[in-house]
C-alpha cells in the first residue's frame, strides 16, 4: 500500500528542521501536542501518520493519515497534532506549491476560477499517493533526483490541478487572480508589520477598490488586514523573546506597539500568557521550541 511505504520513507528521512536534497520537498516527525503557531506559505501537505487540527481565524480545519492540507496564501496558522506519541509520531510530507511550475501546467488544466479559500483539506485520491511516493523514493536516490524530481514534482500538481482541490491551486498560478493580487498586500504587511497601515494603500497596491478588497483579504485570510498584521507582530515578538525575555517593552516596541500594556494584553489573549511568563517556558522548552514544522 503505497500510505504504509510514503510513512517508511518519511520515518527514515526526516530530521531536525523537514529540508531534504530535493529543492521544496520537506519531510517531518514530531511527537508533540503542543499548540504551535506559524507563518506558512503556499504547500501541499500529505499526513501519513497521525493527525492534525489547524485553526484559520475562526475556521476549524482537521486532518489524518492518508489526508491532505493544500494552503495557498503566506497565512498564520495555530494548531497542534493529535493521536501522536514517542512510539507513533506524526510523520508528513510538504511539498512548496510554487506559482512558477503551477502556471504552464494551467494550459492544458481544466478551467475553473472559481474564487478558493487559503486552506483546504481531503482525502489524498490514490494518483496523487503515487506520485507522491514516487518522488519521496528519491530520496534513497540522489543522483536520480535532478531529472526526475522535477518530473514528478509536476506529476504531483497535475494531481491537485484535475482533483477536487483544482480551482484552489489553479489560483497560485494565475498572475491576475483574486489570490495573487491579495498576496501582494501580504507580503508587504509581512515586510512592513511593524509600520502604520492603511487599507487604503494596500487596496492601491493589490490594484482593487477598498471595498474589493476587504472582501477577496478576507476571503482569503479569514480576517481583515489589520487581525492579521497583529498575528503576524505577535508571532515576531515571540521569537524576539526567546532571545531577550527580560525585554518585553523593548520588543513590543520593535514590533509596532506604542503601548506596553495592550502588547501583552494582546499577546496573552493569542498566546495564553503574558509575554515574559510565555519567554520563560519556552526557553525551558527550547529543544522543541523555534524546529519548524509543517502545517
Amino acid at each position: 500500500m503505497a500510505l504504509d511505504e510514503i510513512r517508511d520513507l518519511i520515518a527514515r528521512h526526516a530530521r531536525p528542521g523537514m529540508e531534504t536534497r530535493i529543492d521544496g520537498l520537506r519531510v517531518s516527525s514530531v511527537d508533540s501536542t503542543e499548540e504551535h503557531h506559524s507563518l506558512t506559505e503556499p504547500m501541499l501537505v500529505v499526513l501519513a501518520q497521525g493527525g492534525k487540527r489547524l485553526l484559520l481565524g475562526d475556521q476549524v480545519h482537521e486532518y489524518r493519515a492518508g489526508d491532505c492540507l493544500v494552503v495557498s496564501a503566506e497565512v498564520p496558522l495555530s494548531g497542534h497534532f493529535f493521536d501522536v506519541s514517542k512510539e507513533a509520531p506524526a510523520l508528513g510530507m510538504g511539498l512548496a506549491l510554487r506559482p512558477a511550475v503551477i502556471a504552464p501546467l494551467l494550459l492544458a488544466a481544466p478551467t475553473d476560477r472559481r474564487p478558493a479559500p487559503a486552506i483546504a483539506t481531503g482525502r489524498a485520491e490514490p494518483e496523487l499517493l503515487d506520485a507522491v511516493l514516487r518522488m519521496l523514493r528519491l530520496l534513497d536516490h540522489p543522483a536520480d533526483a535532478r531529472v526526475l524530481a522535477p518530473l514528478y514534482e509536476q506529476e504531483i500538481l497535475w494531481r491537485l490541478l484535475t482533483g477536487p482541490h483544482g480551482p484552489l491551486v489553479r489560483q497560485i498560478g494565475l498572475a491576475d487572480s483574486g489570490l495573487s493580487l491579495v498576496g501582494r498586500a501580504i507580503r508587504w504587511i509581512r515586510e512592513n508589520y511593524a509600520e502604520p497601515i492603511r487599507v487604503a494603500d494596500l487596496a492601491r497596491l493589490a490594484g482593487m477598490s477598498e471595498s474589493a478588497f476587504h472582501r477577496h483579504f478576507r476571503s482569503v485570510t479569514t480576517m481583515s488586514p489589520i487581525q492579521f498584521r497583529k498575528i503576524i507582530r505577535l508571532q515576531e515578538a515571540r521569537s524576539l523573546l526567546v532571545a531577550r525575555p527580560g525585554d518585553v517593552a523593548g520588543i513590543g516596541h520593535l514590533v509596532g506597539y506604542d503601548s506596553p500594556t495592550q502588547f501583552s494584553r494582546e499577546y496573552r489573549e493569542l498566546f495564553g500568557a503574558p509575554p515574559g511568563q510565555d519567554a520563560a517556558r519556552l526557553r525551558a522548552d527550547s529543544g522543541a521550541f523555534g524546529l519548524p514544522q509543517l502545517p
